[in-house]
């Protein structure tokens, strides 16, 4: 199987393909598109920041092909944010796959306390709705660090509560994402990326 991974100016790449290999795959790491677009499945990891990743892809026309992809392909923390419509950080336009809005952290409504930014440690995942999460157990933890969060909209198919309830996890058609780290997330991460490789399909 040949598996892909973008290779942009936001990716945390290196780990993304140490924890490929540790089930049996050894990836790809490119920003070609006749590469990305002849793979099986393709991974879109990210860490940073929106409008400079953003700009970056779009001056590589690397924007076009990702929304061109019909294999699965997966978005990880920043990537997440970035197939989505809009962000506030830096106030982008991002790929517009999901149509859902990326927001600064903010104090609870019911709370007198701001949330601290970023949101860094182990946190909890529920309503899961996806093949992604085939044998995770509801409320199963996974890493996060981010300081934007991805709304609740029809694409959600993970929920996870930091000040608000928020997507911690989406999908359409053959696009999946996911905001926490499933390479540092230990057994339940690995299980998560190897159910994107054996059990998704093309869109």
């Amino acid at each position: 199987m040949k598996v892909a991974i973008i290779k942009y100016n936001a990716g945390n790449i290196r780990s993304v393909s140490f924890a490929l290999e540790r089930i049996g795959i050894t990836p790809i790491v490119t920003d070609n598109a006749e590469e990305i677009r002849s793979a099986d499945k393709v991974i879109f990891p990210g860490v940073g920041e929106a409008s400079s990743a953003m700009h970056y892809l779009k001056n590589r026309k690397l924007d076009e092909v990702i929304k061109s992809l019909t294999q699965p392909i997966l978005g990880i923390c920043l990537g997440m944010q970035l197939m989505c419509k809009h962000s506030q950080e830096g106030d982008t336009t991002c790929l517009g796959i999901f149509d859902q809005e990326v927001k600064l952290f903010s104090p609870s409504p019911d709370s007198n306390e701001p949330c601290k930014v970023p949101q860094i440690g182990w946190n909890t995942v529920f309503n899961l709705k996806s093949s992604l999460f085939k044998n995770i157990n509801e409320n199963a933890y996974m890493y996060f660090v981010h300081s934007y969060y991805v709304e609740l909209g029809k694409g959600t198919v993970a929920t996870t509560n930091y000040c608000i309830d928020y997507s911690s996890a989406l999908h359409k058609n053959n696009f999946y994402a996911v905001q926490f780290h499933t390479e540092k997330s230990s057994n339940e991460g690995q299980l998560i990326l190897e159910n994107f490789i054996r059990n998704t399909v093309n869109g």
